[in-house]
Parts: structure tokens; C-alpha cells; sequence
């Protein structure tokens, strides 16, 4: 991944998504740009057109807390896009990021993940890697720890390896939301140089994933439900919620659960049948 202006493509993606009389403005109807003109955005956030084109180009200095306040509610920026626009303008991290090292998670994380079977669960790194799987999560997903080391990752999984279009019935859905909590990353620090290389590697290999990541769009685990087709059983429809352990706030456990009762559950517990117990790794 090279390193434009970050902040200045974030920025004219959420201006091109307004238009005029979504805030207010008339005028003509002749328009060169999708979106707002960077003076109309300037007016809006109450600076000068000047400030504003520099900010945009990546000139702009010691931008403050109020100018940047007032920039989000001119681009009508969520809580996300807001935290995503004070990372970009002000990284956390240098260059030399410590996030480029591998991770080490914890014996007794692993082992929890392995507990939890038979409920579906994986261990996920800030990268999206696939740090752990559980039994259920294997049989549900992936056998992720029988990949190549390079190839446990979720995104990585999700656009190069066939079988992720076969599992998500959504999969444009699903796979636009990895993409944008892959995009929440790089903007929490642009040194990463591990998935600086991620990122490269599979825009290279996925013109679908090159569109995404256009979108600038940021995103992250909450929870939720999610569709899935599995060969042997046929359809699911699971709930996921994503945990932070609170020494690892850079990890994700994301747990699925079934409906009490519903067919769904049933055929979790059929697909489990004939998987070897979990006793962890």
C-alpha cells in the first residue's frame, strides 16, 4: 500500500457523497463534481476555501480541535468517521509501528477460544488475522490453522479463496464491511507496514477489493446477525457479538450464537457431529 493523501481522498469521498440540498445550498443544477465543491464545504465548515483546499492536499498544520469539529458536521461524518478523520490528522503511532511486529497472543486467550466450543468462535488480530479458531468456527468458516500462516486472515480469505462466496450467501455485503474495518485500521496507523503489504497483495489479486477500498468507508465488529450456507446442512442465520478482552484491546473474539430453538440451532448441532471434540491447541 503507498501512502497518498490519506486524509485528502477520505475527505473528498465524504464530499462527493452530498449533494446541495442535502445541507441546505441552492443553486444551479450544472455541476463538473459529484458532491459538494470544495468551496461549499468551506462555507459550511466556516473556514476559508484556501484552508479548506489545503487541508484536503495534505498542507494544512496544526489543524485544531475546532476546525476539525467543524469540518465532520459539515460532511455530516458519524461517531466512526469522526474517530477515523482525528486519526487521519493526527496519527497515534510513527512509522516505526509496533503493530508491524507479529502478534503474540496469550496461552490462556488461545485456550478460551478452544473452550468455547461447541459455540463458534475466532480469535481476530487489528489486521483481521485469524489468530485462533475454535472447532465450531472451523467447521462454520474455514480450517484457518490448516492454511499457510500468510493466508489466516479474514479479508485475505474472504476475496481470494473461493470457498468464502460459497459460505456467505451476502457475501458483497459482508465483504465491504471487512474491507472498511481493514480501512478503520490503516487510518489508526499509517507505519503498519505488515498490512500495508496485506493490502497490496490482495488489490493486486481482486479488482472487487481495489473498488472497496475506494469507498473509503470505515466500519467495525459489533454485533449482529449473519447468513450462512453450509454444504452438508444447508442454511444458518447466526447472531455474532465481538468482545474486547480488556488486556488485548487490539483483539477481537467474535462468538456466534443460534437461536434458541430454531432450525438454525438444529443445524449447528448437525454440523458438529462429526467433528473431533476441541481440546484446544
Amino acid at each position: 500500500m503507498t501512502q497518498p493523501n490519506e486524509l485528502g481522498e477520505f475527505l473528498r469521498s465524504r464530499r462527493s457523497r452530498l449533494s446541495p440540498t442535502d445541507v441546505g445550498l441552492h443553486g444551479s443544477t450544472a455541476r463538473r463534481v459529484t458532491g459538494l465543491r470544495r468551496e461549499e464545504l468551506a462555507v459550511l465548515a466556516g473556514v476559508s476555501a484556501d484552508y479548506y483546499a489545503r487541508l484536503e492536499q495534505g498542507r494544512a498544520r496544526n489543524i485544531s480541535d475546532s476546525v476539525l469539529s467543524a469540518v465532520a458536521d459539515a460532511l455530516r461524518l458519524d461517531d466512526l468517521e469522526r474517530r477515523h478523520l482525528t486519526e487521519l490528522v493526527r496519527p497515534a503511532r510513527s512509522v516505526s509501528s509496533t503493530t508491524s511486529k507479529p502478534l503474540r497472543v496469550r496461552a490462556a486467550l488461545r485456550a478460551m477460544i478452544h473452550a468455547l466450543d461447541p459455540t463458534p468462535a475466532v480469535l481476530h488480530g487489528p489486521r483481521m488475522e485469524v489468530l485462533a479458531i475454535n472447532r465450531a468456527g472451523a467447521a462454520l468458516l474455514d480450517d484457518f490453522e490448516a492454511m499457510p500462516p500468510a493466508e489466516r486472515n479474514m479479508v485475505h480469505w474472504m476475496f481470494l479463496n473461493p470457498k468464502a462466496r460459497a459460505v456467505y450467501p451476502d457475501w458483497s455485503d459482508i465483504a465491504a464491511q471487512l474491507v472498511a474495518i481493514l480501512r478503520l485500521a490503516a487510518g489508526r496507523d499509517a507505519g503498519d507496514q505488515r498490512l500495508a503489504a496485506l493490502i497490496d497483495e490482495i488489490t493486486a489479486q481482486s479488482d472487487e477489493f481495489a473498488t472497496y477500498w475506494s469507498d473509503h468507508r470505515v466500519s467495525q465488529h459489533t454485533h449482529g446477525p449473519k447468513r450462512f450456507e453450509i454444504e452438508s446442512v444447508g442454511a444458518l442465520t447466526l447472531n455474532y457479538e465481538a468482545l474486547i478482552p480488556p488486556s488485548d484491546p487490539e483483539l477481537r473474539v467474535i462468538i456466534y450464537t443460534a437461536e434458541v430453538g430454531s432450525p438454525s440451532e438444529e443445524r449447528l448441532r448437525e454440523l458438529l457431529k462429526s467433528r473431533p471434540v476441541d481440546v484446544g491447541t
